[in-house]
């Protein structure tokens, strides 16, 4: 069976963040700018996504959801199928979405002005989530080494002040592309035992893994610190139904999962029926859909980097995992502004912002390659005749 990820579908005009938003948020009109900013792909979802979707709206009513066993099986074998990883059903509650999940782990497990640590620059809504429930950042910035990022656990430890709680992680890391290895897990693990903290491993990427590198779940490179681990997981990425607000939180310890289950509850904040139908569908019948996938995005990745590092004093990082490039305007000589004008005011593309992510992020776009080709293509050829006069 063939997959279509050629089709450049119009998404103007239907609710979209990623296209109706762009406009007023980087000034980029969607009628002649290209959209490659939030982690929303452009690609539609396996087509028993689809069927699923529309024998229910065929049967016509759309009351309370019950009975999630059959989500909780097809996640349960999702993740042994693709990650090595046995999961119980018990482990899971299911949230509206992963952000939403971030907020439910800092209400369970620190208080108003504890210290969370990032390892920065990463993923922005990290940093809103923790600002919003008046947490204190504590970012830890990575050096860049090989021309990837590594965690710098010797550094961390000397900025600890004793109010820190928890560690969220990226893995593999947004906007980086980084897979983590096991050992960086084990050692990371070990820190957080020596330091008495909670971590969090946000791994809503885990499928999106590109040829040359393997995703190692956390829970499976130190499963003895399951009494401090809660891992974060979603179909969303993988399959583009983030309009589904679905989002598994998994956690092995009764102790711990029994803290996130009260204020869980007390928040009442559940998914969607319609994110339900999804994701158990795509963890059903997805696999070949999510290999033909992968190969596309490493073909993306090609072109893409391709074409910046025909621009002189432009680089991306080698990316591991995600659809989502960091690319590096340093060598430029430009400030921030000038990048930033020259990419959204003359190439036409809405971009996310490097210092939204955090330290580090100084410098740099994130550039969503999950488009038909022939978008990135056109996006490459707008990026060097902006940058034209340094070629």
């Amino acid at each position: 069976m063939t997959h279509d990820f050629d089709t450049v579908i119009d998404r103007r005009g239907t609710h979209s963040a990623k296209w109706d938003a762009m406009q007023p948020l980087f000034g980029v009109s969607p009628r002649d700018g290209i959209a490659m900013w939030v982690a929303d792909m452009d690609f539609r979802p396996p087509a028993c996504v689809n069927e699923a979707l529309s024998a229910a709206v065929q049967n016509g009513i759309h009351g309370y959801y019950t009975d999630d066993s059959g989500y909780r099986r097809a996640t349960v074998d999702w993740m042994a199928r693709h990650h090595g990883w046995t999961v119980s059903p018990d482990w899971i509650r299911i949230t509206h979405g992963l952000v939403s999940a971030i907020g439910l782990c800092l209400q369970a497990y620190s208080e108003p002005g504890d210290g969370i640590i990032l390892f920065s620059p990463v993923y922005h809504a990290f940093h809103k989530m923790i600002r919003a429930n008046k947490r204190a950042i504590v970012q830890s910035e990575m050096p860049i080494v090989g021309g990837q990022y590594i965690m710098d656990l010797d550094a961390l430890a000397g900025q600890l002040t004793g109010r820190e709680r928890m560690v969220i992680l990226c893995s593999p890391h947004n906007p980086g592309g980084r897979v983590w290895t096991a050992e960086e897990l084990r050692a990371l693990a070990d820190f957080c035992v020596t330091h008495d903290l909670i971590l969090i491993a946000d791994e809503i990427h885990h499928d999106l893994v590109l040829p040359g590198s393997k995703h190692v779940v956390t829970a499976l490179a130190a499963p003895d610190i399951s009494d401090r681990l809660v891992t974060l997981a979603a179909a969303s990425k993988t399959f583009g139904l983030a309009g589904g607000m679905t989002g598994n939180v998994i956690i092995e310890d009764p102790a711990l999962l029994a803290r996130f289950a009260e204020v869980h509850e007390a928040a009442g904040a559940y998914p969607n029926r319609f994110g339900m139908l999804m994701t158990e569908a795509a963890y059903a019948g997805g696999d070949a859909w999510l290999a033909a996938l992968i190969d596309y995005l490493d073909q993306n990745r090609r072109v893409f980097d391709a074409g910046v590092a025909a621009i002189p004093g432009v680089r991306s990082m080698e990316l591991q995992a995600t659809y989502l490039s960091w690319v590096d305007f340093s060598g430029t000589g430009m400030s921030e502004a000038e990048v930033t004008e020259r990419v959204e005011k003359t190439a036409k593309i809405a971009v996310n912002h490097g210092p939204s992510f955090g330290q580090g992020g100084e410098s740099h776009l994130r550039f969503n390659l999950a488009c038909p080709r022939s978008v990135v293509e056109d996006a490459v050829g707008r990026l060097q005749s902006a940058f034209a006069d340094l070629q």
